[in-house]
Order: structure tokens, then sequence, then C-alpha cells
């Protein structure tokens, strides 16, 4: 039997999880489809439950549904249940594993660098499940100060609340500002510059940032910040990096094998410069 798994998430057209992972299964010789699954919030339980039966191996999720994916599994691996969001879905004979490959994912690009974690000063801009995620990378990896800045000041308390006391919590408005000169490592995870030349912060707060800062944009592609951000003489990652790597462990979830990351890389490359051309 080919068996199946996919992308549950609203929007998802615009993925490129279905190439590189369709490249992973054939690669390795195993019957799995790859799909999307766009999928509404009222819809979001009876997706989940459908991935029980044994044709599904399991599911990622995305944008808006990490945080209430972690409410409609089974179980949640450590890293998921300290996120409050899930990424991975896995199907152990109808028994529904929630796992956060977004946390490794993230790491991966800082950590082929050898990031200097323990003097580091970061900022996260956005509070949703994306931004749990990288909270909890950024714990793990012994960061100096996070500091997670959202629009609704609430939400951003709510996660600090539920992932470490020492989070700081601000506004996007002047108290940003005031820290942006301490930020070292400054991480958007909204989707604003995704379809838009909108930034998440003015360009003037972006000049404010320390001198030999990096800006990491969750989002795969060049987005305005990041064109700003190299204009401005920072060093930039996009998310291309993050995507794959989480997707490899996903990989690795779904089907105890080691993914073959260098073929799902130049293919997730190949597909974003056509997309891009």
């Amino acid at each position: 039997m080919r068996r199946r798994v996919g992308l549950i998430g609203d929007p998802v057209d615009q993925s490129l999880s279905p190439v590189f992972q369709q490249v992973a299964f054939d690669a390795a010789g195993i019957e799995t489809t790859y799909e999307l699954w766009r999928t509404d919030d009222e819809d979001l339980v009876a997706a989940i439950e459908a991935l029980r039966e044994p044709e599904f191996i399991g599911a990622n999720v995305t944008v808006p549904h990490k945080p209430a994916a972690a409410a409609a599994v089974d179980e949640l691996s450590e890293r998921a249940r300290r996120a409050g969001a899930v990424n991975t879905i896995i199907n152990r004979d109808g028994h529904l594993i929630g796992d956060n490959t977004d946390i490794p994912g993230f790491l991966a690009p800082l950590n082929a660098e050898s990031f200097d974690f323990a003097s580091t000063d970061a900022v996260i801009l956005g509070a949703g499940g994306a931004a749990r995620g990288v909270a909890v990378a950024l714990l793990e990896a012994g960061c100096r100060s996070i500091t997670v800045a959202n629009r609704t000041v609430a939400r951003a308390e709510s996660l600090r609340d539920d992932l470490d006391a020492s989070i700081r919590v601000i506004s996007l408005g002047e108290e940003l500002s005031s820290r942006l000169a301490e930020t070292s490592l400054l991480i958007n995870s909204t989707a604003m510059g995704w379809n838009d030349d909108d930034l998440p912060i003015s360009r003037d707060q972006l000049a404010m940032l320390h001198s030999g800062a990096t800006v990491y944009d969750l989002t795969y592609k060049q987005t305005p910040i990041l064109k700003a951000a190299s204009a401005a003489g920072y060093e930039t990652i996009d998310g291309l990096p993050m995507l794959v790597h989480q997707g490899a462990e996903s990989f690795r979830l779904w089907t105890g094998q080691k993914a073959p990351f260098d073929a799902m890389w130049q293919a997730a490359l190949a597909a974003r410069d056509e997309r891009e051309a």
C-alpha cells in the first residue's frame, strides 16, 4: 500500500515541503506521497483524527495550527510539550505523537557557523507557534538573553509564562527601539514580508541593531527585512535551511531512516529559484 503524509495549514499552496520531501521518499525507496492539505480552524481536529488510519504515516503542521495541534494528539515529545506547539505528527499504529522539529531546524544554520549563544542577546519578533519553537531552541542553546516583541503584549506574556520567566516581553514601539542596540540576533517569526513589501520593524529601528548583529527570517526567501539588513551590513539568514533541516528530522521520525539531506536541499534550492525567477 502506498502511504500518505502531508502538510496541514492555511495557507499551504506556497509550501516547498512537497518538493523536497517527495525527493526524500523516492530516494529512500519508500512508497509514500507527500500532499498539501489546506485546513480551516474548524476542520483541524477532524484532519488530525484522520491521520490514525493505516494509510497515513503522519503530517507536518504549519501556521496557524501549531499550538492547537499540540492539544489534538495523544502524546507529545518533550520539546513539543515545552514549546506548546507541534509541527510534526507521527502515526504509530493509530497512536498520534506530536513533535516539534522546528527547534533543531532553527538551530542548524547557526550551529553550522559555530554561533556563540552564550554571549548573544536575542530578540524574537512575533509570539505565535513559530516563535515558541525559536524561544525553546534559544533557551536550550544557552542564549544569554531572550526578548519577545509583539504587537499584542499579552500574547507574548503568555509565551513567557508557558516557557521561562527569564524571557523579557516588550512591545514593538519605543521599548523595542531601546533594546535593539544590545541585540546581536534578531529573528523575524512573523509572516510580514512573505507576500508584500512590509517590514516587521521600521528601517530606523533596524539601523539601531548591534553592529555585528545577525538578522534571521524564518520565511524561506529574501524578504524585505533581510534585504534591508544586508544593505545595512548585517549578516542574514533566511528560512530555507531551517525548513529543510526540520523536514529532514520529520522524515527521520516518520520512517526511522536518516534523511537524504543533500538531495532534499538541492531540490528545495531549485524549487525556490524557479519560483522566484
